[in-house]
């Protein structure tokens, strides 16, 4: 008796714990996030792109993006990932001047995604890019109650076709002024 008794506590709680890991829907927010008591864990490097292989931006593109104040410009992430890119500091950096010169301006970090991925994982990965995004921009000295954060997933891309160099336009975080 006492064999199945302990049995059945140990199905019961790898039953939870298993319960406890699976993936929940992504919470979306636009409210300043609070910061973490633990640092969020790094992503590994990407190798750095070929210049051949960086795909372009036009500008028709940039004119179906959320309207961004000027001076705030969207940077581009890799496939899965939610790191800023050795690309993108550039205009981070510039985007973290144009507000300090801009103290009063609070804005929106919009975390999107490519099509592919479930909507759910798709929300969390936006949310994971935004929050990358607000974390660099606090590390450069702007206030985090400045910054709020929301995630699109996949539900507003400004390309709709199936391939690379669309789905790269896709993977980005918009900075809209509010």
């Amino acid at each position: 008796m006492k064999n199945k008794s302990l049995l059945f506590v140990i199905i019961v709680s790898l039953s939870l714990f298993v319960l406890w890991g699976c993936p929940k829907k992504a919470e979306v927010t636009t409210a300043p996030e609070t910061p973490q008591a633990t640092a969020p864990k790094e992503e590994p490097k990407a190798a750095p792109m070929k210049e051949e292989a960086k795909p372009e931006v036009k500008e028709e593109v940039k004119e179906k993006a959320p309207a961004a104040a000027a001076g705030l410009q969207p940077i581009y992430f890799d496939f899965d990932k939610s790191f800023i890119r050795d690309d993108a500091k550039a205009v981070m950096k510039a985007n973290a001047d144009w507000l300090k010169a801009n103290p009063k301006v609070k804005i929106k970090i919009e975390g999107n995604c490519d099509e592919r991925g479930t909507k759910e994982y798709n929300q969390a990965l936006g949310q994971r890019r935004a929050t990358s995004a607000k974390k660099y921009l606090t590390d450069m000295g702007i206030a985090a109650g400045r910054i709020s954060l929301i995630s699109y997933g996949k539900e507003k891309p400004v390309c709709t076709e199936s391939t690379e160099s669309c789905w790269q336009k896709n993977r980005r975080d918009d900075f809209v002024a509010q």
